[in-house]
Order: structure tokens, then C-alpha cells, then sequence
């Protein structure tokens, strides 16, 4: 039985899914797909189905995966709006063996997991497993809003620091009810409660300061690692970009930073109500990356350049991860081989060979992957069937 075997396991060095399990997902009506620790690589037409098996992989963490779909639109086509759907994955980690299963019940709106045939919460996801990915979606990261960059951000911050998740839902909270007051208070309704805002304040400060230390400290480290750069990868440099976050990094403790928040957002009621929304706090951070090589920020560069620096980044974070005895990250990367030189695509693989994290990899040319030979495991994706393909070797 499961259940045994995942008694018995024993701690394993590397990360990875050994099963994936899917049932009325996107395109899926059925699958299940038995991997080892390797490198895996899915190869198939486009509009086959090899991205839905990425995002299916996404659910093993915290948040809305990487198309941030509702739960309520991941339902397999042709099939009711809103019906239930399940993804399932036996994981082997540092802890030994674990069982996670989410999706979407019938009559909830939101997805439950389970760990271990356990009801657990989205959030229990991050002491198991992180995940980053790079999707063609993200071509544009470094030249369009603020948000995707922070959602990026914070993505690479949960890899380093599990709790993360936490706190900033505890901030996008407060904030959402400080703002829905005052929204309120601006088109007529009744006046704020002096105590509720100075509570939602305190939740907001509190919780906004944690999340803009958490990434302070994260990505100073992954800035020292992504200098170092890789092979034909280019150097990276990293910042962050925003009010507390500036505060910390320029000497202010946390405790100082947090009061000062608290006193700011006092301040700045009339101005909210006015907008309608928080105007200030690490809602509105923004992450900062330089080509070190060019000297240039990451958005000046060209498609291929930034896409490399993309690339650059999330090995670094891979090797920090791995470095600091943390959970080495899944790597969900979508389409990547496709705008990498021939060098690039040789120096990725081995990375992600050497690193004590499982990657899984599509395209639609699998000879692009053939640099790996035998040290990956290769499938084809037909109409959302999933079959083992010969190794493919130069």
C-alpha cells in the first residue's frame, strides 16, 4: 500500500516527484506518470497538453500556479464550469516520502490539499516543497508592470524563507480591509472606527515589515550568487526596490522599520481614502535586475539576453537553495531550450544535472534536449496522452 511505503522510505538527497496523478485536469481526463530523479523532458506539438502537466506540478506549492488560474477554471474541457478536477504527486524529499493531493471539490470554491490522506491548508504546501518556473509568459518580466517582477520576487523568496507565504497573505489582509473601510468611509458610509484602523494598521506594519525583511535578506544572498554567474549565463544583479524594503537595507532595524511604517500609514488615511487603495508598503516593491556584463538593466537588453539572465537567476536561486540545506526547488521551465544557442542549452543541462533538484522540461523539438542523453528521462505528449520516449542522444 502507499501508506507503507511511505512509512518506510528512507531520506533522499534529492528532491523529486516519483508520481504525478491527475484527474479532470485542463486537458487531462486521466493521467499518470512514473518518474525517477532525473531531468525530465516532455516533447509534443503545441496545444498538446505538456504545459498543463508543468502547472498541474505548480499546485505542489502554495498560490495559483504558474497561469494563476482560479480554481474554478482548471476543469477539464468540455466538462461543467466549477467540477471538480485533482492533482496528486508521491514526493521524495529530505523529510523521506510524502503523499500531496489538491484540487477542486465539489461545492467549494476554493482547492483543498491533503498531506498524507491529511486535511492541511495551501500554506502547509511551503515546509514540503518550492517550485520556481519560466514560462514564454515571462519573455516580457523585465519590460512590463511591477507586479509580474514581484510576483517573481516573492516566488524566489519562498524557496529561502518558508514562511514567507504567510506573512505576506497576513499583509495583503489587513491592507484589504483597511482599504475596504476607507472606500467605504470616501462613498458615503460610515465613518472609521479610530480603534479597527489603528488595528489593521498594526497587522499591516507587523506582518509588511517581516515580508520586506524576508526579501531583503533573500535576495542579498541571491545577488552574491547570481554575480558569480555561469558558464555563457550572464551575471545578474539584484535589488529590491521599495519604501521598507530601502529603510531596512539602509540601516534601519526591524523593530525601527516597523514603527515607522505604522506611523506612515497613519499619515497617509486621507490620501488612501482619496486613491482608494494603500498607496505605500511592499504591495508596491518592484525587483531591480541588472546584465552585469552591460552594465545595463535587464529591460534595455535584448529577448535573448534577458531571457538568458531569466535563466541565470533561477539556477542561482537553485544553487543557493541547495547550498543553505534548504528544499532545492522543482524547476518548471516551459519552452526554455527553444531561445537558447547551443552552448547555453549544454551548460543548462548540466546544471541542472548537478543541482539536487528535479527539472521538468518541454519543447516541441525533442533533439533540442539530446545534450542530456541518458542523464534525463524523455516522454512524448500526444492529445493528452503521455507515453516514455527513447533517450535522445547527438
Amino acid at each position: 500500500m502507499i501508506g507503507d511505503r511511505v512509512a518506510q522510505a528512507e531520506p533522499v538527497a534529492r528532491p523529486a516527484v516519483r508520481r504525478l496523478t491527475l484527474a479532470d485536469f485542463r486537458c487531462y481526463r486521466t493521467l499518470r506518470l512514473e518518474t525517477d530523479s532525473r531531468p525530465v523532458v516532455l516533447t509534443g506539438a503545441n496545444g498538446a497538453g505538456k504545459t498543463n502537466i508543468l502547472e498541474a506540478l505548480s499546485f505542489l506549492v502554495p498560490g495559483r500556479g504558474l497561469r494563476r488560474a482560479g480554481a474554478a477554471d482548471i476543469t477539464r474541457h468540455g466538462l461543467a464550469a466549477g467540477s471538480p478536477w485533482a492533482v496528486a504527486a508521491t514526493l521524495d524529499g529530505p523529510a523521506g516520502r510524502v503523499e500531496i493531493g489538491t484540487g477542486r471539490e465539489a461545492g467549494h470554491e476554493r482547492r483543498s490539499v491533503r498531506i498524507d490522506g491529511k486535511p492541511a491548508k495551501p500554506g502547509d504546501l511551503a515546509g514540503l516543497v518550492s517550485a520556481l518556473w519560466l514560462t514564454p509568459a515571462m519573455d516580457r518580466l523585465f519590460i512590463e508592470g511591477a507586479s509580474g517582477r514581484r510576483r517573481f520576487l516573492d516566488r524566489l523568496v519562498f524557496g529561502l524563507v518558508p514562511g514567507h507565504g504567510a506573512e505576506a497573505g497576513a499583509y495583503e489582509h489587513a491592507m484589504r480591509e483597511r482599504t475596504r473601510l476607507l472606500r467605504a468611509a470616501r462613498d458615503g458610509g460610515p465613518r472609521v472606527d479610530p480603534a479597527w484602523m489603528a488595528a489593521l494598521e498594526e497587522g499591516m506594519a507587523r506582518h509588511g515589515t517581516r515580508v520586506a525583511l524576508a526579501r531583503v535578506e533573500s535576495i542579498r544572498r541571491l545577488d552574491e550568487a547570481c554575480r558569480a554567474g555561469l558558464g555563457p549565463f550572464p551575471a545578474a544583479g539584484l535589488a529590491v526596490e521599495g519604501e521598507i524594503e530601502g529603510w531596512l537595507a539602509g540601516g534601519l532595524s526591524p523593530d525601527e522599520a516597523e514603527e515607522r511604517f505604522r506611523g506612515a500609514l497613519r499619515v497617509a488615511r486621507a490620501r488612501d481614502e482619496a486613491a482608494g487603495a494603500a498607496t505605500m508598503g511592499p504591495h508596491r516593491s518592484d525587483l531591480m535586475v541588472r546584465h552585469v556584463p552591460k552594465d545595463l538593466p535587464a529591460g534595455q537588453c535584448s529577448t535573448g539576453e534577458q531571457k538568458a539572465v531569466l535563466v541565470s537567476i533561477v539556477l542561482a536561486q537553485g544553487r543557493v537553495q541547495d547550498q543553505s540545506g534548504g528544499r532545492a526547488p522543482l524547476l518548471l521551465l516551459d519552452e526554455v531550450a527553444a531561445h537558447l544557442d547551443e552552448v547555453r542549452r549544454a551548460a543548462l543541462f548540466d546544471e541542472l544535472c548537478a543541482l539536487k533538484a528535479q527539472s521538468w522540461m518541454t519543447g516541441t523539438d525533442a533533439m533540442l534536449f539530446a545534450g542530456f542523453g541518458e542523464r534525463a528521462q524523455f516522454f512524448r505528449v500526444t492529445d493528452a496522452t503521455v507515453a516514455p520516449e527513447e533517450v535522445m542522444t547527438l
